[in-house]
């Protein structure tokens, strides 16, 4: 009788849960309320012009690097001797070099090989580092000891010394340059890859996934990999500034591509000889230099935190 009186007590049991059922199930929505819509992203931009203007500024880069056309018409290579050491005006607006060069131009031009390099050393440090603190975060054991001994070795060698280090041995020119500070990255990308990795790996649904006898390359891509994917491209998108840093540095040092060729740390480089009287050779390459930097943490700082909270 007091059973018939109560309820059943399984159903007894389920019924907070059932009643909680639509507040726990609130958030299911959420993936597509994520989607990106147009008035929400230019809202946000409006709201935040230092943003709105780094956005700006990568993009006329970004369009430097695949069509300079677009900005300058003028040879980066070709100068007139006659014009030697022009100051900034409405014709050249970065000035002239000492061979009469127009300066806008080689550093419109530069954007190509700059970006390229630093694309490719953001690239490999991900896909390197990435799949090293995969199999050590996924396979633990002593194969986690093992690669995590190579990490701390590379993480107690400075970034620039590894560099130098390893742009010696392969040798001048822009790729080699790109794989070497690609390399000096690839323990951070390591370290931030495994720490996901072991997060996802000790979840619910990945324990449930194994105990239903799904295979560990089923559960590596369908669940460890996207769960743990989100802050290695942020760590990424992050790291594209550096690189920026570490290749204009050793494109200055003389690592990079061989002149006429107009890199951005070339360019500063070549400069250098001329500040008493032609401030406008190294100051303004390094104003592209600071504000595609700037612009690229401003950005990842936004994409990172900012547009994360709001979403």
């Amino acid at each position: 009788m007091s059973q018939s009186l109560l309820g059943d007590p399984a159903e007894t049991a389920l019924a907070p849960a059932r009643q909680a059922g639509p507040q726990t199930e609130a958030p299911a929505p959420g993936p597509a309320r994520r989607r990106p819509d147009v008035r929400e992203v230019l809202r946000f931009l409006g709201g935040r012009p230092g943003l709105l203007l780094s956005v700006v500024i990568l993009v006329l880069i970004v369009l430097a690097s695949f069509r300079p056309d677009l900005f300058t018409s003028q040879d980066p290579l070709k100068g007139v001797p006659s014009h030697n050491f022009s100051a900034p005006s409405a014709s050249h607006w970065f000035g002239t070099d000492e061979l009469g060069r127009d300066v806008f131009s080689r550093v419109v031009h530069g954007a190509q090989l700059s970006l390229k390099a630093t694309l490719i050393a953001v690239l490999v440090a991900f896909v390197v580092g990435g799949l090293l603190g995969v199999v050590a975060g996924f396979v633990g054991r002593w194969v986690d000891d093992v690669l995590m001994r190579f990490v701390d070795v590379l993480l107690s060698i400075p970034a620039l010394f590894l560099s130098l280090a390893l742009v010696t041995a392969l040798g001048y020119g822009t790729v080699k340059v790109a794989v070497a500070v690609g390399i000096a990255s690839v323990a951070s990308f390591a370290r931030v890859a495994r720490s996901e990795v072991l997060r996802v790996r000790q979840a619910v649904f990945v324990e449930a996934s194994r105990s239903c006898g799904a295979r560990w390359y089923s559960v590596l891509g369908r669940h460890v990999l996207p769960g743990a994917a989100g802050p290695v491209i942020v760590l990424a998108t992050l790291d594209f500034g550096t690189s920026i840093l570490a290749v204009s540095a050793l494109s200055f040092l003389g690592y990079g591509a061989p002149p006429p060729a107009p890199e951005w740390g070339t360019l500063i480089s070549e400069g250098r000889n001329y500040l008493a009287n032609a401030w406008w050779l190294t100051a303004l390459p390094g104003l592209a230099i600071a504000a595609t930097v700037l612009a690229t943490n401003r950005v990842a700082r936004a994409l990172d935190g900012e547009w994360a909270r709001r979403r």
